[in-house]
């Protein structure tokens, strides 16, 4: 008698919890509020301005373009408000209302759209947006010559990566770190993006989509491992005194953003254990990269981009099949 093949296998490796886009994207903005809220108090009604201008043109873009391309209407995910206020979350308050209108234009069409919309986007919506921006008009996202002196907002400090980078060249990083204290960051005394300079209300954010589920801690963890370690190293073996401590790079420019809001954009990352943590960790091996030696005082948004170009490639490490070949004779 011929011998056949039987498969024996598990039950069906997906599942679904009742969850919906539109619970997720309701979540994330309310995580983002309190990083929000101390970004307005500290920036005032210009920031204000920014975020309400961001969140209802990608809205509108997006409403827009689902006519254009006859599609039914995904407004009401809220993903384009999402993307809108994490946008704006990345912006200096001073950035004029028609750079924040095409920067989610080049968000929303780029970034998404183009690609059939949502769940079908390689890349991250908000960092295309936001590298587009900020290629073309560098000078606008400049953080030190947009708040330069602090004389409307009444402060006067330098962006602290920019900051620490120029000392780095001077061999001097760690003394320029030294004048930004764990605490002073933690608690919003610092200048950057609207939502990013609140270091406390970013992780409290964090901490809270981890145990909703909405994040994956694993390429959340991964991240900051792959900064603080490969910062430590810099600091460990570089020349003495070039290079700031791994806490100072942890809690300055867009790390806990990226690490909360931004690494965890469903379509643009890996879904198996390995993967994530891969990509995690290269993002952040790539941040200091172009922190220490690189063109760019952050390079968050960058270094994301480029593994994003790598997600496909990652996803292809996956677990071994479940279940087992029996011989039937």
């Amino acid at each position: 008698m011929e011998t056949k093949k039987k498969f024996v296998v598990s039950h069906a490796p997906h599942w679904h919890n009742g969850n919906r886009v539109s619970r997720k994207s309701y979540n994330m903005m309310l995580a983002a509020l309190p990083a929000v809220a101390i970004g307005i108090h500290q920036y005032g009604a210009l920031a204000l301005g920014v975020v309400c201008i961001a969140m209802a043109s990608a809205m509108a873009w997006e409403l827009i373009l689902d006519l254009l391309m006859k599609r039914p209407s995904s407004i009401g995910d809220g993903t384009a408000a999402l993307t809108g206020l994490i946008l704006a979350m990345l912006m200096p308050p001073t950035l004029p209302w028609w750079a924040v209108i095409t920067t989610t234009f080049v968000a929303i069409l780029i970034g998404k759209m183009i690609f059939g919309g949502l769940g079908g986007n390689p890349f991250n919506p908000v960092l295309v947006g936001y590298a587009v921006a900020n290629l073309s008009w560098k000078g606008l996202f400049d953080f030190d010559a947009a708040l330069a002196g602090g004389y409307t907002f009444g402060f006067d400090m330098a962006y602290p990566l920019t900051a620490v980078k120029t000392a780095v060249a001077n061999g001097a990083g760690a003394e320029a770190a030294a004048n930004f204290s764990a605490s002073a960051l933690l608690m919003g005394q610092q200048t950057g993006g609207i939502g990013a300079i609140f270091g406390l209300g970013l992780i409290i954010g964090g901490l809270y989509l981890i145990i909703r589920g909405y994040i994956r801690w694993e390429i959340c963890l991964s991240f900051v491992a792959g900064i603080f370690v490969t910062a430590y190293l810099f600091k460990a073996f570089g020349p003495e005194g070039a290079y700031a401590d791994p806490s100072f790079h942890l809690l300055t420019g867009f790390t806990l953003i990226g690490a909360f809001f931004l690494m965890g954009e469903d379509s643009s990352t890996p879904v198996n254990l390995i993967p994530m943590l891969i990509f995690g960790a290269g993002a952040g091996v790539l941040t200091m990269l172009m922190r220490n030696i690189g063109a760019y005082a952050d390079g968050v948004v960058y270094a994301i981009l480029l593994m994003n170009i790598l997600n496909p490639l990652l996803d292809m490490i996956r677990p071994g099949a479940l279940g087992k070949v029996v011989e039937n004779a």
